[in-house]
């Protein structure tokens, strides 16, 4: 994959999680397969994949699908995990809304295996995890 350039380092490579050889420690945390609900319940997709950084090993964005019948026409885009406001046992949600979403950035998987992360995170309004002030969601700064 292509490494972007960040403010004082390149940032690491985000890789799909069933190519790193990594694995859950704990598999009810895998958030793959669950249906992604936006900020009013509205179904917006599955998640069919996390990505995670070469460095410190972390999810970083979650890959997700939607549409298609059997896989075929099926659009695609990047989430990055700070947009994630909770999870359950089947479900991932998002603080957003639908409507919002009509343009966010779709990419095919199979014809753009690096996408442009920045772009992806500039799209949701957050920074990348490589910028400066940075952090694990949910930890204080």
């Amino acid at each position: 994959m292509t490494e972007h350039p960040g403010p004082d380092r390149t940032h690491p490579v985000l890789r799909p999680l069933r190519e790193t050889g990594l694995t859950i420690a704990d598999p009810g945390a895998d958030v793959r397969g669950r249906t992604v609900r936006d900020r009013d319940g509205e179904d917006i997709g599955t998640v069919d994949e996390v990505l995670v950084d070469d460095q410190e090993e972390k999810v970083r964005m979650l890959r997700v699908a939607e549409g298609g019948f059997l896989g075929l026409g099926r659009t695609h885009y990047l989430v990055p995990v700070d947009v994630v406001v909770s999870t359950d046992d089947d479900e991932v949600r998002i603080d957003r809304s639908r409507t919002t979403l009509a343009d966010v950035p779709g990419y095919d998987p199979d014809l753009t295996p690096e996408p442009d992360y920045a772009s992806a995170y500039g799209w949701w309004g957050v920074g990348p995890f490589w910028g400066p002030g940075a952090r694990w969601p949910g930890v204080p700064s």
